[in-house]
């Protein structure tokens, strides 16, 4: 059985696609999910499965759309995926200064050249990026809400969704906590 990690796309924000995690989390072990466990209210979820990640993401956005009425994009990733990301970032995540964040935003798929190539055209002095796979980490030395990067995901191309480093940490934890419990 494998951990999973389902981060969903534009849930709870601005009050719009207002999502409660607990019913979430029932619809989610209501369809044979194990252990399920969430993470604010942002769609942040842990749960364990034996089916493959593109089966659950199926089955996932099927279960949001009948149940809550809303087409919501669900990026996964296996807890080995999540680590990986986790290891690959090529940002100073433990000694940022004053004003500076880092972010990932995890791709639904790999990006085109073409969708690369148009995001890239908004890197500046203020903000960095690296792509590796199905990963945006981004560097920020002003707000995230001001970031042009950060608001031309969409020119990738594909689903995206953005999670600051403090809840990629948290979720991290969250998929240990669900290996070391079996």
């Amino acid at each position: 059985m494998s951990i999973y990690l389902a981060l969903l796309r534009g849930i709870n924000v601005g009050g719009h696609n207002i999502i409660k995690m607990q019913a979430l989390k029932n619809v989610l072990t209501n369809i044979g999910l194990d252990h399920v466990k969430t993470y604010i209210q942002s769609g942040n979820v842990c749960f364990k499965s034996e089916k493959t990640a593109e089966q659950l993401q199926l089955q996932i956005e099927l279960e949001i759309q009948e149940n809550f009425g809303l087409s919501v994009p669900v990026i996964l990733r296996t807890a080995s995926e999540f680590e990986q990301m986790i290891n690959d970032c090529p940002y100073p995540v433990n000694s940022l200064l004053e004003g500076e964040s880092v972010h990932v935003a995890l791709l639904a798929e790999v990006p085109s050249q073409e969708g690369v190539k148009q995001f890239l055209n908004y890197k500046n002095e203020l903000e960095d990026c690296h792509i590796r796979g199905k990963e945006v980490y981004l560097f920020l030395r002003i707000s995230f809400h001001k970031s042009k990067l950060s608001s031309q995901l969409q020119k990738l191309g594909v689903h995206s969704t953005v999670r600051n480093w403090k809840t990629i940490k948290k979720l991290e934890t969250m998929a240990n906590e669900m290996e070391n419990f079996s």
